[in-house]
This record gives C-alpha cells, sequence and structure tokens, in this order.
C-alpha cells in the first residue's frame, strides 16, 4: 500500500505491506495498523483508492479485490478536493 500527501504523514511511512483479500479488509489492515493515529482513519475516509492504477471509485469495497502483489494507492485530496475538510464542510 503506497501512501500519498496527508495519508502518508498520517501513516509516517510512505508504503507498506498489508495482507491481499478484498479492500475492504486491506483497507481494515491498515485502519488496525494505525489504531494509534486517530488522524490515519480521517484521512482515508476523504482518500480515492486506485487498486494496480484502477480507480476504486463508488464501488463496494468488499466487492474489490486485491490479490497479492498489488499495489493500493491511498489519495487524499490534493487541492480543492471534494470540499470535505476531515469532518467539517467547506465554508
Amino acid at each position: 500500500m503506497r501512501y500519498w500527501a496527508a495519508a502518508r504523514a498520517a501513516a509516517g511511512v510512505p508504503a507498506e505491506r498489508v495482507p491481499a483479500g478484498s479492500l475492504a479488509r486491506v483497507l481494515e489492515a491498515a485502519r488496525a495498523a494505525h489504531a494509534a493515529t486517530p488522524r490515519f482513519a480521517e484521512v482515508l475516509a476523504v482518500c480515492s483508492v486506485l487498486v494496480d492504477e484502477h480507480p476504486v471509485g463508488g464501488r463496494d469495497h468488499a466487492t474489490v479485490d486485491v490479490p497479492a502483489g498489488s499495489t493500493v494507492d491511498l489519495l487524499p485530496p490534493f487541492a480543492g478536493g471534494s470540499g470535505r475538510r476531515f469532518g467539517t464542510s467547506a465554508r
């Protein structure tokens, strides 16, 4: 799993290995690994997710397969984005 921008800052590492399985399982493993850092879960909630460079979009994470050796990228909004600001609305 590769972290970008605010996700990297919250994780404290640029990348790490997580178990293969559904994307829901992969993301839960990442949340568990960073449970001591509440900011990580906040950032993760607003990230776009790519699996092997393919956007996941609105698909149910439980139905997205992440085979062993895949790359998952977590991309938080960089500039502008959705207008959501980690628990508050943009004004």
